[in-house]
C-alpha cells in the first residue's frame, strides 16, 4: 500500500474490530498514533495507514486474549526503546498474561519483564536433528526381558542356576 494512502476512523474501526472510542483513546496517548494525517484541531481527520490499522488488530486481539491495556503498553513502549518502530514487521505472542516477540525459531523476548528472554524447543526442529544424528548410527535390538524382569543383575543369574542345577 503507498504511504499516502489512509483510512478514516471508521473504517480503520471496522477494519480492526475496535470501537472509534478506542481509537480515540488509543491515538490520543500515543498507543497508535495514524501515521498518514494526524488530527490537528477540532474538525480535522485523522487517516490511518494500513500498518496502522494492522498495528491496531494487533493491539485488539491481545486485548482479546486477556492482557491489560497496560502490559500491551508497556509491550510497545519496549519496542519502540528498541528500535521497532513497524511493528507490522515483528511477531508477538501471548499467553494472556505476558507479551512476547518472537525475534527467530529459537528467541522469544518476555516485553513485560524488560527484554528478559525466554525460549521455546520446537518438537519438529528437535526431532530433526535427533534423526539426523542417528541416521549413521546402528541402533541395538533389545534382549527378551528376563523372567526376573528388569532387576536380574548377573549375580542374580548365577544364584538362580546354582538352585536350579
Amino acid at each position: 500500500m503507498p504511504a499516502d494512502i489512509g483510512y478514516r476512523g471508521p473504517t480503520a474501526c471496522a477494519a480492526a474490530g475496535i470501537t472509534y472510542r478506542q481509537l480515540d483513546y488509543w491515538a490520543r496517548t500515543g498507543l497508535v498514533e495514524p501515521t498518514v494525517r494526524a488530527a490537528h484541531g477540532s474538525g480535522s481527520q485523522r487517516l490511518y495507514g494500513f500498518r496502522d490499522i494492522l498495528v491496531l488488530k494487533v493491539v485488539k486481539r491481545l486485548l482479546d486474549t486477556g492482557v491489560s491495556l497496560q502490559q500491551i503498553r508497556i509491550a510497545v513502549q519496549h519496542l519502540r526503546d528498541r528500535g521497532v518502530n513497524d511493528l507490522a514487521e515483528i511477531t508477538l505472542m501471548s499467553d494472556g498474561v505476558s507479551v512476547y516477540e518472537c525475534t527467530s525459531p529459537d528467541e522469544v523476548i518476555d516485553l513485560l519483564q524488560g527484554g528478559q528472554g525466554v525460549f521455546g524447543i520446537a518438537l519438529g526442529r528437535v526431532w530433526q536433528e535427533v534423526e539426523g544424528s542417528l541416521a549413521n548410527i546402528p541402533g541395538e535390538r533389545a534382549e527378551p526381558a528376563s523372567p526376573l524382569g528388569d532387576h536380574a543383575d548377573e549375580l542374580a543369574r548365577r544364584r538362580r542356576a546354582r538352585r536350579t542345577g
